[in-house]
């Protein structure tokens, strides 16, 4: 993002103040302590196949943030669930497009480049032989997540090429599924 691209009143490209981003973004490059942030979500068992999650805040540069969001997870019928909710695959695709969308939105803003229309569609496939331990040889997860983006505004496709290069490059949940992530795991009993 360009830090030049700065006026001296505050303005909102595509519903960000580019200002409080470039803000930010300076602030971190002053002070690498405030570029930490820590995400928690407690998930609890709600019966079937369905849970229950809460998100109570975050935490950014070493300071809490309060914030209270629920998520509702189940399966389909077919998987075992009642189908009240979006199973935990739904939740990741989405959690996937959302961060791309963002990344989308404020590499437009900070160019400048209105956008008229942004649309992710992101599909996979899950062979459940890997996740009903039938078969050790397949994989119990996604090989290849596939998505299509759409996207027009007042940009250049030259300019829209690089904003997709930029976002793919900077997005975290893009890096979280295109890289293997260590999970480290704590299994409390009783």
């Amino acid at each position: 993002m360009n830090a030049n691209a700065q006026t001296q009143e505050s303005h909102i490209v595509n519903g960000l103040n580019v200002d409080d981003l470039f803000s930010l973004i300076e602030g971190v490059k002053g002070d690498a302590s405030k570029a930490t942030t820590s995400w928690r979500v407690a998930t609890t068992w709600q019966g079937q196949a369905h849970s229950h999650s809460e998100i109570k805040g975050f935490a950014i540069g070493g300071r809490d943030v309060s914030r209270r969001f629920t998520i509702d997870i189940d399966e389909p019928r077919e998987l075992g669930g009642s189908n009240q909710f979006a199973n935990p695959q739904e939740h990741l695709i989405a959690a996937l497009n959302a961060c791309m969308t963002v990344g989308y939105v404020a590499q437009c803003a900070v160019r400048g480049i209105t956008l008229e229309s942004l649309e992710i569609e992101t599909e996979g496939d899950i062979d459940l032989r890997g996740f009903l331990g039938l078969d050790p040889n397949v994989a119990n997860g996604y090989e290849s997540l596939r998505y299509t983006v759409r996207i027009k505004g007042s940009g250049t496709r030259e300019q829209f090429a690089e904003i997709h290069s930029a976002v793919m490059a900077t997005s975290p949940n893009f890096y979280n599924l295109a890289k293997a992530v260590p999970l480290k795991s704590t299994l409390l009993v009783g």
